[in-house]
C-alpha cells in the first residue's frame, strides 16, 4: 500500500510548521502514551511470533500466514510507529528529506504486506472450508513458506519499482516540515489497483464464500447433533466445528483490518479531487498503523492457544528442555 499524498506540486505555501498551545504535561503525556502504544504492538506481536515459531503444535499452514502477518506488524510498531507518532505530536517533519524518503518506502512496503497476508489468510480460510481432506492432503506447511516469501519478494520488487520509476527521490524538494512524496498518474492508478482494489477484492470475494460455507456447515452440524453419530461423522463434526470457528476469528481479524484501512484510502482518493488539512491525513495514518496494535489482542480474545502460550512465556517455561512440544491446543 503506498503511503504517498497525490498532487502536493502546488500547496507547499499552505505548508508550516505550527506551534501548538500545549502545556509541558500535556506534551509529556502525549510522548508516554505513544510510548506505550509502541511497546505493546512490538511485545505483543514478539509474543505471536515466539508462540508461532516456537511451538510445535502450532506449526500449521493458516498460523505460517498468521506468523507472517505478525511479523509485518512487528516491524510496523518498530520501524514506523515511533515517526508518525512523533510527527502527529510535533505537528511537524522534524526527521529531514532522507528520512522521510526511508519512512515511506519502509512503510509502504509493510502496509502492503499486511493487506496481502489478510488476503492469503481469507484464501486459506476458503480452501480450508470448501475442501477440508483436500485441504489437508495438498496445503502444507512448507507450501505455505514458500507461498509467503515469493509473497514478500513480489512487494519488495514491486516498491522498489515504485520509487525507482517515480524519479531519484534522494533528491527530492519537499516542503519544509512535511513529509509528502507525489508519484506520477499512471503510478497513482497503478498503486490504488495493487494496493487496495486488487487485495481488497480478493478479501470480500473469498470471506463472502467463506460466510456462506460456513451457514451451510453450521446447517449440517445441526442435522449431525439430531441423528446417532459414527465416530467417522464425530470426526468430520470436530473437523467442521474447528474450521467455522477458524474462519470466525480471522474474520473479526479481517473486519478490523477493512476499518482501519478504509479511512486512509478514502482520504487518499479524495486527495486527488480537493484539498484536504494535513492534519486529517496523520490521523488516518496513525488509524492505519493501529491495526498492528489491535492484532495481538484480538489473538488473545479469541485463542486459547494464545493465551496459554503467553503464559508458557512470561513464566520463563520456554526455557525448559522440549517446551516446543508442549501442548497448547488441549
Amino acid at each position: 500500500m503506498s503511503l504517498i499524498q497525490f498532487n502536493q506540486s502546488d500547496r507547499c505555501e499552505h505548508f508550516s510548521c505550527t506551534e501548538r498551545p500545549v502545556s509541558p504535561v500535556v506534551y509529556i503525556l502525549l510522548y508516554v502514551c505513544s510510548a506505550a502504544l509502541v511497546l505493546l504492538t512490538v511485545c505483543g506481536n514478539l509474543l505471536v511470533i515466539i508462540s508461532v515459531f516456537h511451538f510445535k503444535q502450532l506449526h500449521t499452514p493458516t498460523n505460517m500466514f498468521v506468523l507472517s502477518l505478525a511479523v509485518s506488524d512487528f516491524f510496523i510498531g518498530s520501524l514506523t510507529m515511533p515517526l508518525i507518532l512523533i510527527w502527529a505530536i510535533e505537528s511537524c517533519w522534524i526527521f529531514g528529506t532522507h528520512f522521510c524518503i526511508y519512512f515511506m518506502m519502509t512503510g509502504s512496503f509493510l502496509m502492503s504486506l499486511s493487506i496481502y497476508n489478510i488476503a492469503l489468510i481469507a484464501v486459506d480460510r476458503y480452501l480450508a472450508l470448501s475442501n477440508p481432506f483436500l485441504y489437508t492432503n495438498t496445503v502444507s506447511v512448507r507450501n505455505t513458506r514458500v507461498v509467503i516469501v515469493f509473497d514478500w519478494c513480489l512487494i519488495v520488487a514491486y516498491n522498489v519499482a515504485l520509487f525507482y520509476f517515480n524519479g531519484n527521490f534522494m533528491n527530492y524538494e519537499m516542503c519544509p516540515g512535511e513529509c509528502f512524496i507525489s508519484l506520477y498518474e499512471v503510478w497513482s492508478v497503478t498503486d490504488l489497483v495493487y494496493s487496495f482494489v486488487f487485495p481488497l477484492s480478493v478479501i470480500i470475494i473469498f470471506y463472502t464464500l467463506v460466510f456462506v460455507i460456513a451457514k451451510k456447515h453450521a446447517t449440517a452440524i445441526r442435522e449431525l447433533n439430531n441423528h446417532t453419530r459414527t465416530k467417522t461423522q464425530k470426526i468430520t463434526l470436530h473437523s467442521m466445528k474447528s474450521e467455522r470457528k477458524a474462519a470466525k476469528v480471522l474474520g473479526i481479524l479481517v473486519s478490523v483490518f477493512l476499518v482501519c484501512l478504509l479511512p486512509y484510502f478514502i482520504y487518499s482518493f479524495l486527495g486527488n479531487v480537493i484539498e484536504l488539512p494535513n492534519e486529517l491525513f496523520q490521523k488516518v495514518f496513525l488509524m492505519l498503523y493501529l491495526n498492528s496494535t489491535i492484532n495481538p489482542m484480538i489473538y488473545a480474545l479469541f485463542y486459547p492457544w494464545f493465551r496459554r502460550c503467553i503464559k508458557i512465556i512470561t513464566t520463563l517455561k520456554i526455557f525448559q528442555r522440549d517446551s516446543a512440544f508442549i501442548s497448547v491446543l488441549s
